[in-house]
């Protein structure tokens, strides 16, 4: 009977020690935690937001749309696709016609150097307001 004890103690103990191995901790980094989530928002050369705007990030399983604020969020290092087809592009760089797109964060400080391309030429980077050039009815791939 002593022996049956001395088990069921180890075993109780094995259980109670290795309790946390495995298991997924949203604070520890991991791919998908909390800590990892990144929140961007797509706003005018005014700080207008850019809602209605379609997007689909690699961790995501479905089309979105930014809402009303222009945010839109991702797991590092996402790629992420944008649909500007309702918008007229900045091609020719003309502020009063063209739409100025620009990726900032919270305090509407523009994100510099993003590495992107869009369908209708090649790769580049945003600028150091967080703009970047497309044209009338394209799509862009930023590597965030």
């Amino acid at each position: 009977m002593k022996n049956n004890n001395i088990v069921l103690i180890s075993l109780l103990a094995l259980v109670f020690m290795f309790n946390g191995c495995g298991s997924s901790d949203n604070t520890s980094g991991g791919n998908n935690s909390q800590n990892n989530l990144v929140t961007l928002f797509l706003v005018d050369e005014e700080g207008f937001s850019y809602g209605n705007i379609p997007y689909f990030c690699d961790s995501m399983s479905a089309w979105e749309t930014t809402p009303a604020n222009g945010e839109f969020t991702f797991y590092p290092p996402d790629n992420c696709e944008f649909d500007f087809s309702r918008l007229e592009g900045n091609y020719d760089n003309d502020t009063r016609f063209d739409d100025i797109v620009r990726i900032v964060d919270y305090a509407d400080e523009g994100k510099n150097g993003i590495p992107y391309q869009c369908v209708s030429f090649g790769a580049s980077t945003t600028y150091g307001d967080g703009r970047f050039d497309y044209d009338i009815d394209d799509a862009c791939i930023f590597y965030l």
